[in-house]
């Protein structure tokens, strides 16, 4: 595995013409500017209502630009883009990387799995080492060889036990289980990759004191403005003998919303392993996550024999290049491999569900001139501009919603300032809460019918698991074994103590007991469950739309902006932006909680014959692992997929509920406050008409 500390570095701009960077300067000192004239805004308001007689009005608008000015500092209000990366290392460690905005240090924390589960594992490892008959599996062997050996040192993989619980190196191991945690600060970025590399690195020319093995995740800070709103994490893509492990990638992979693809552009158009990755990990990125797009980004293009390519690679019944023939070979080879992969891309089903861009990359070229590649064909500029557009679209996002916020202020203080007498104030207020039942009801009868959809759709899913889910399972738990694999008994009982799930990388396939049982209820609700969750698009009657849509606001009605009722639509726009850009984003958190509930329903119905069959050792075991879990199955199969579709069902009338609850509090509170009698003297009109004009400015 490669240090993360050293490597990430590379993301900086060498000196010289590199350093070019896209023209967004005014676009950056316009969100600037913007921001600071709204400040100096609030700043005055501040000020000003701080000597004003005290009033519930007054506690309530100095609160508001406390928590703006709080999230101004902290970013809170808006979720960092996560990029997930495959094909990074060959752990089996997740690792997080974003960037340090407070000072110039390079920060690490490493976390560490328990000490039971440590002694657990250690124990599974040493039982797979003793396995001496010809059917033992290669791949769990190879395993339990390079953990015992990165921790212990050569050799270590033949002791015992108790041999290794004397072996010096163990009372480091465990005092770092004990810890639990263990964070890592240097200003240097060499001497911070020196100190990190023990715990996501493996030598295996200098065996022992790497402890990889017992590191459940690593979250790294370093100092580079690229990294402002980006975090990217590193799946490993391959499993563990784990629990906590494989839990901990799925999850994270369920936040990213662009994964980056990364394989030398040598194997990568025929390499299946990315594709495969793929295949298993979608559902954890869509209907389980939200990933909008994948990048995939060829590596090493300066890595060419051009008479070799010309040779081998070239059309015939193009010309062949007379001068230049790196340059011109690594140019054809890069064009040949992208149309390569957007045809595997075009023919799958991915495309129905994101987007793809793809880039290739030469570090090696970037930094070194000699190689007569421009900066353009390294594709490094190109990437990094996508890093840049993404921070400059957040902040813009960011500015746009603190002006609204402070609009939504100050439009709340004219609102009640009106003289206009308090009955044509009620009545405003009682035509408010009007609004207010009828699109809740609305609201509803949209839940109804959509709740209608995927009930059916669970129905048909619940018979034909019922119908299939045995044949299904078998091909996991009885499987056509590849020609010249053995040791399945091994990865069956590996399944079984991992809860149903396990990746061989010997065999190159992913084993999901869950999942299969689960498929028959996936593949009925896809459609209809893309349609109400979509990921990146509009389908006209997804959740999404329908917050979007809801409003208390009549929108034929415009007014003057002296008058009272355009200040009072404005704060009660505002606060109906605020509470649906939070429930936006509940909602996606929410989605992958219901889709997943069929699965853990699943698992947690069959938890038991895991474990039980997870016991079995000797000869005939498999056989009496194989029984346990078809015979659960069997058991199961009438009551197991009925509870999985009231799971669904359930988490999605609570989240229609909690939608309906929030914004029924939300505008309540909006109602209630324009119904306060106490005035605030402050004249704010051409604050709001500036603050009005910052918006447009944003627009334009």
């Amino acid at each position: 595995m490669t240090s993360h500390g050293t490597k990430r570095k590379h993301s900086n701009e060498p000196s010289g013409s590199s350093t070019k960077r896209p023209d967004n300067s005014s676009q950056e000192l316009g969100t600037d500017l913007i921001m600071k004239q709204t400040k100096d805004v609030i700043k005055k308001i501040k000020q000003n209502i701080a000597v004003q007689d005290s009033t519930d009005l007054k506690t309530y608008i100095i609160d508001q630009i406390s928590n703006m000015d709080m999230m101004n500092k902290s970013n809170t209000n808006r979720k960092k883009v996560t990029i997930g990366i495959f094909g990074r290392s060959g752990e089996a460690i997740t690792t997080q990387v974003e960037g340090n905005l407070s000072d110039s240090d390079y920060t690490a924390e490493i976390e560490f799995i328990s000490e039971q589960e440590w002694d657990s594992q250690l124990r599974d490892l040493l039982l797979d080492l003793s396995d001496k008959t010809e059917d033992k599996n290669d791949d769990m062997t190879k395993i339990a060889i390079e953990k015992i050996t990165a921790l212990y040192g050569a050799n270590a993989y033949k002791k015992t036990l108790e041999e290794l619980k004397k072996d010096a190196k163990s009372a480091k191991i465990a005092e770092l289980l004990l810890m639990k945690k263990k964070e890592i600060s240097n200003a240097n970025s060499s001497n911070f990759a020196k100190e990190i590399s023990k715990f996501i690195q493996h030598s295996r020319s200098n065996p022992g004191n790497w402890y990889w093995p017992i590191v459940k995740s690593v979250s790294i800070k370093i100092p580079n403005p690229l990294l402002e709103h980006i975090v990217f994490v590193d799946i490993p893509g391959t499993g563990d003998c784990n629990k906590t492990r494989d839990s901990l990638w799925k999850s994270k992979l369920g936040e990213c919303s662009i994964v980056w693809i990364i394989s030398a552009i040598n194997r990568g158009t025929t390499d299946e392993d990315p594709w495969e990755i793929l295949k298993h990990c979608v559902c954890y990125m869509t209907q389980a996550g939200e990933c909008k797009s994948i990048n995939f980004i060829f590596t090493k293009t300066d890595d060419i024999d051009p008479e070799e390519y010309i040779r081998n690679e070239w059309p015939s019944e193009e010309e062949k290049p007379d001068k230049y023939l790196k340059t011109a070979c690594i140019r054809k080879r890069n064009i040949c491999s992208k149309e390569t992969v957007r045809e595997s891309f075009e023919n799958s089903k991915l495309k129905k569900k994101m987007a793809l861009n793809i880039f290739t990359v030469s570090t090696r070229a970037f930094f070194d001139k000699t190689l007569c590649l421009e900066h353009s064909d390294t594709e490094i500029p190109k990437l990094q501009d996508v890093l840049k557009n993404l921070n400059n679209s957040i902040n813009k996002d960011l500015a746009r919603d603190y002006v609204n916020e402070a609009k939504g202020i100050l439009s709340l203080i004219k609102s009640v300032q009106s003289e206009t007498g308090n009955v044509v104030q009620t009545g405003v207020h009682n035509k408010l809460e009007q609004n207010l039942c009828k699109a809740l009801e609305k609201l509803g009868w949209q839940f109804d019918m959509l709740c209608c959809v995927l009930e059916k759709c669970l129905s048909d899913g619940v018979e034909e698991s019922e119908r299939l889910c045995l044949t299904s399972a078998c091909s996991i738990i009885s499987p056509n074994l590849p020609h010249g694999k053995g040791g399945f008994h091994k990865i069956l009982k590996a399944l079984c103590k991992n809860d149903g799930y396990h990746w061989s990388n010997a065999w190159g396939i992913d084993l999901d007991l869950n999942m299969v049982l689960a498929q028959h209820m996936h593949k009925n609700i896809e459609e209809e469950f893309d349609s109400i969750f979509p990921v990146h698009y509009k389908t006209g009657k997804s959740v999404q739309e329908q917050i979007e849509k809801f409003s208390i606001i009549q929108s034929d009605c415009e007014h003057p902006r002296a008058s009272m009722f355009y200040h009072i639509d404005n704060f009660i726009k505002r606060e109906e932006i605020k509470l649906k850009m939070e429930l936006k984003r509940q909602v996606i958190e929410r989605k992958k909680e219901i889709y997943l509930s069929i699965t853990n329903t699943i698992k947690d119905a069959m938890v038991p014959s895991y474990a039980k069959a997870a016991k079995f050792q000797g000869t005939g075991s498999m056989k009496k692992m194989q029984n346990t879990l078809t015979e659960a199955i069997e058991n199961l199969k009438h009551d197991m997929f009925k509870q999985a579709k009231a799971e669904v069902l359930r988490k999605f009338r609570d989240l229609e509920q909690h939608i309906k609850d929030t914004l029924e509090s939300g505008l309540q509170r909006a109602i209630l406050l324009l119904s306060e009698t106490d005035k605030i003297k402050l004249d704010v009109l051409e604050d709001i008409k500036e603050l009005e004009n910052l918006l447009q400015q944003m627009c334009d």
